[in-house]
Protein backbone atom coordinates (compact mmCIF):
# COMPACT_ATOMS: atom_id res chain seq x y z
CA UNK A 1 0.00 0.00 0.00
CA UNK A 2 1.07 3.26 -1.26
CA UNK A 3 2.22 5.85 1.75
CA UNK A 4 -0.88 8.44 0.33
CA UNK A 5 -3.40 5.65 0.53
CA UNK A 6 -2.46 4.61 4.30
CA UNK A 7 -2.63 8.06 5.05
CA UNK A 8 -6.38 8.13 3.17
CA UNK A 9 -7.19 4.68 4.93
CA UNK A 10 -6.06 5.97 8.43
CA UNK A 11 -8.00 9.22 7.81
CA UNK A 12 -11.47 7.45 6.84
CA UNK A 13 -10.82 5.46 10.42
CA UNK A 14 -10.12 8.47 11.96
CA UNK A 15 -13.80 10.12 11.12
CA UNK A 16 -15.35 6.74 11.31
CA UNK A 17 -14.37 6.35 15.25
CA UNK A 18 -14.95 10.23 15.48
CA UNK A 19 -18.31 10.28 13.98
CA UNK A 20 -18.90 6.59 16.18
CA UNK A 21 -18.40 8.17 19.54
CA UNK A 22 -20.61 11.46 18.58
CA UNK A 23 -23.23 9.30 17.80
CA UNK A 24 -23.26 7.02 20.78
CA UNK A 25 -22.36 10.31 22.89
CA UNK A 26 -25.71 12.16 21.56
CA UNK A 27 -27.96 8.60 22.01
CA UNK A 28 -26.91 8.08 25.49
CA UNK A 29 -27.24 11.85 26.60
CA UNK A 30 -30.47 11.98 25.02
CA UNK A 31 -31.41 8.74 26.94
CA UNK A 32 -29.88 9.34 30.17
CA UNK A 33 -29.15 13.02 30.75
CA UNK A 34 -25.74 14.97 31.27
CA UNK A 35 -24.89 14.03 34.32
CA UNK A 36 -25.67 10.05 34.53
CA UNK A 37 -23.18 9.53 31.27
CA UNK A 38 -19.24 8.86 31.52
CA UNK A 39 -16.87 8.79 28.91
CA UNK A 40 -16.67 5.29 29.49
CA UNK A 41 -20.12 4.91 28.79
CA UNK A 42 -19.58 6.47 25.27
CA UNK A 43 -16.35 4.61 24.81
CA UNK A 44 -18.22 1.42 25.61
CA UNK A 45 -20.92 2.54 23.40
CA UNK A 46 -18.63 3.57 20.12
CA UNK A 47 -16.32 -0.07 20.79
CA UNK A 48 -13.09 1.90 21.51
CA UNK A 49 -11.93 2.72 24.79
CA UNK A 50 -11.51 5.32 26.97
CA UNK A 51 -8.00 6.44 25.75
CA UNK A 52 -8.78 6.13 22.52
CA UNK A 53 -11.96 8.52 23.23
CA UNK A 54 -9.34 11.63 24.33
CA UNK A 55 -7.70 11.47 21.15
CA UNK A 56 -10.48 12.87 19.57
CA UNK A 57 -12.97 14.78 22.27
CA UNK A 58 -11.71 16.79 25.50
CA UNK A 59 -14.57 15.50 27.50
CA UNK A 60 -18.35 14.10 26.92
CA UNK A 61 -19.57 17.38 26.47
CA UNK A 62 -17.17 17.79 23.42
CA UNK A 63 -18.21 14.39 22.45
CA UNK A 64 -21.99 15.28 21.79
CA UNK A 65 -21.67 18.39 19.70
CA UNK A 66 -19.07 16.84 17.59
CA UNK A 67 -16.73 19.92 16.89
CA UNK A 68 -15.11 19.57 13.90
CA UNK A 69 -11.63 21.37 14.29
CA UNK A 70 -11.07 21.27 10.67
CA UNK A 71 -14.37 23.32 10.01
CA UNK A 72 -13.16 26.63 10.14
CA UNK A 73 -10.11 26.43 7.88
CA UNK A 74 -12.55 24.50 5.43
CA UNK A 75 -14.83 27.68 5.70
CA UNK A 76 -12.40 30.04 5.08
CA UNK A 77 -10.68 27.96 1.72
CA UNK A 78 -13.61 27.41 0.31
CA UNK A 79 -14.38 31.37 0.57
CA UNK A 80 -11.30 31.66 -1.31
CA UNK A 81 -11.85 29.25 -3.79
CA UNK A 82 -15.11 30.30 -5.07
CA UNK A 83 -15.11 32.19 -8.36
CA UNK A 84 -13.62 35.70 -9.01
CA UNK A 85 -17.18 36.89 -10.63
CA UNK A 86 -19.08 35.67 -7.42
CA UNK A 87 -19.75 38.57 -4.64
CA UNK A 88 -18.46 38.41 -0.92
CA UNK A 89 -21.52 37.46 0.07
CA UNK A 90 -22.59 34.65 -2.81
CA UNK A 91 -18.97 32.90 -2.05
CA UNK A 92 -19.86 32.82 1.64
CA UNK A 93 -23.66 31.22 0.78
CA UNK A 94 -21.80 28.95 -1.40
CA UNK A 95 -19.03 27.60 1.20
CA UNK A 96 -22.32 27.01 3.59
CA UNK A 97 -24.00 25.09 1.31
CA UNK A 98 -21.13 23.15 0.41
CA UNK A 99 -20.47 22.62 4.16
CA UNK A 100 -23.99 21.40 4.68
CA UNK A 101 -23.92 18.77 1.79
CA UNK A 102 -20.60 17.65 3.03
CA UNK A 103 -21.49 17.53 6.90
CA UNK A 104 -24.57 17.75 7.78
CA UNK A 105 -28.15 16.90 5.87
CA UNK A 106 -27.46 13.49 5.35
CA UNK A 107 -27.53 12.61 8.98
CA UNK A 108 -31.20 14.77 9.71
CA UNK A 109 -31.65 12.83 13.05
CA UNK A 110 -28.47 12.89 14.64
CA UNK A 111 -28.44 16.79 14.45
CA UNK A 112 -32.05 17.08 15.56
CA UNK A 113 -31.29 15.05 18.26
CA UNK A 114 -28.28 16.97 19.18
CA UNK A 115 -30.54 19.83 19.15
CA UNK A 116 -32.82 18.53 21.49
CA UNK A 117 -30.01 17.63 23.86
CA UNK A 118 -28.32 21.14 23.53
CA UNK A 119 -31.72 22.72 24.31
CA UNK A 120 -31.75 20.61 27.60
CA UNK A 121 -28.42 21.28 28.84
CA UNK A 122 -27.60 25.16 29.42
CA UNK A 123 -23.91 24.27 29.94
CA UNK A 124 -24.01 22.76 26.37
CA UNK A 125 -25.73 26.06 24.54
CA UNK A 126 -22.40 28.15 25.55
CA UNK A 127 -19.95 25.55 24.39
CA UNK A 128 -22.05 25.82 20.96
CA UNK A 129 -21.81 29.75 20.95
CA UNK A 130 -18.01 29.71 21.87
CA UNK A 131 -17.57 27.01 19.35
CA UNK A 132 -19.17 29.17 16.48
CA UNK A 133 -17.29 31.97 17.37
CA UNK A 134 -14.43 29.70 16.50
CA UNK A 135 -15.38 29.18 13.00
CA UNK A 136 -16.63 32.67 12.47
CA UNK A 137 -13.26 34.23 12.97
CA UNK A 138 -12.09 32.24 10.08
CA UNK A 139 -15.00 32.76 8.14
CA UNK A 140 -14.04 36.68 8.78
CA UNK A 141 -10.56 36.25 7.78
CA UNK A 142 -11.74 34.57 4.16
CA UNK A 143 -14.12 37.32 3.48
CA UNK A 144 -11.71 39.85 4.21
CA UNK A 145 -8.87 38.35 2.20
CA UNK A 146 -11.14 37.84 -0.51
CA UNK A 147 -12.07 41.48 -0.63
CA UNK A 148 -9.04 43.06 0.11
CA UNK A 149 -9.89 44.40 3.69
CA UNK A 150 -8.31 44.05 6.94
CA UNK A 151 -10.15 41.48 9.20
CA UNK A 152 -11.27 44.01 11.69
CA UNK A 153 -13.10 46.12 8.85
CA UNK A 154 -16.88 46.77 9.57
CA UNK A 155 -17.34 44.86 6.50
CA UNK A 156 -15.93 41.49 6.80
CA UNK A 157 -16.96 41.26 10.68
CA UNK A 158 -20.63 42.01 9.53
CA UNK A 159 -21.08 39.66 6.72
CA UNK A 160 -19.68 36.52 8.90
CA UNK A 161 -21.49 37.52 11.76
CA UNK A 162 -24.77 37.65 9.36
CA UNK A 163 -23.52 34.31 8.31
CA UNK A 164 -23.55 33.11 11.21
CA UNK A 165 -26.74 34.06 11.92
CA UNK A 166 -28.47 32.48 8.91
CA UNK A 167 -27.40 29.11 9.91
CA UNK A 168 -28.22 29.28 13.28
CA UNK A 169 -32.09 30.82 11.97
CA UNK A 170 -31.80 28.26 9.29
CA UNK A 171 -31.29 25.04 11.56
CA UNK A 172 -33.51 26.56 13.94
CA UNK A 173 -36.72 26.02 11.38
CA UNK A 174 -35.04 23.08 9.52
CA UNK A 175 -35.84 21.08 13.35
CA UNK A 176 -39.75 21.94 12.48
CA UNK A 177 -39.94 20.68 9.04
CA UNK A 178 -39.60 18.80 6.36
CA UNK A 179 -37.95 21.26 3.76
CA UNK A 180 -34.18 20.48 3.35
CA UNK A 181 -31.57 22.51 5.12
CA UNK A 182 -30.03 23.44 2.18
CA UNK A 183 -32.71 25.25 1.21
CA UNK A 184 -33.60 26.82 4.37
CA UNK A 185 -29.63 28.18 4.53
CA UNK A 186 -29.76 29.56 0.68
CA UNK A 187 -33.05 31.53 1.44
CA UNK A 188 -31.34 32.77 4.95
CA UNK A 189 -28.27 34.12 3.09
CA UNK A 190 -29.94 35.43 -0.27
CA UNK A 191 -32.33 37.64 1.95
CA UNK A 192 -28.75 38.92 3.60
CA UNK A 193 -27.26 39.42 0.64
CA UNK A 194 -30.77 41.33 -1.26
CA UNK A 195 -30.39 43.55 2.09
CA UNK A 196 -33.03 42.42 4.21
CA UNK A 197 -35.83 43.94 1.78
CA UNK A 198 -39.16 43.50 3.41
CA UNK A 199 -41.12 41.06 2.03
CA UNK A 200 -44.34 41.52 -0.37
CA UNK A 201 -47.56 41.21 1.66
CA UNK A 202 -50.40 39.54 -0.09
Amino acid sequence: MSTQAAEGLRGRKKRQTRTALGHAAVRLVAEHGLDHVTVEDISAAAGVSPRTFFNYFAGKEDAVLGPDPEAGPRMRARVLAAPAELSAAAAVRDALLAEVAAELADDRELWLQRMRVVQQHPVLLAKVFSGGEVVERELVAGIAERVGLPADDTYPLLLGAAAGAAFRVAIARWAGTATPLHVLLAEAVDMLAHGLAEPHRD
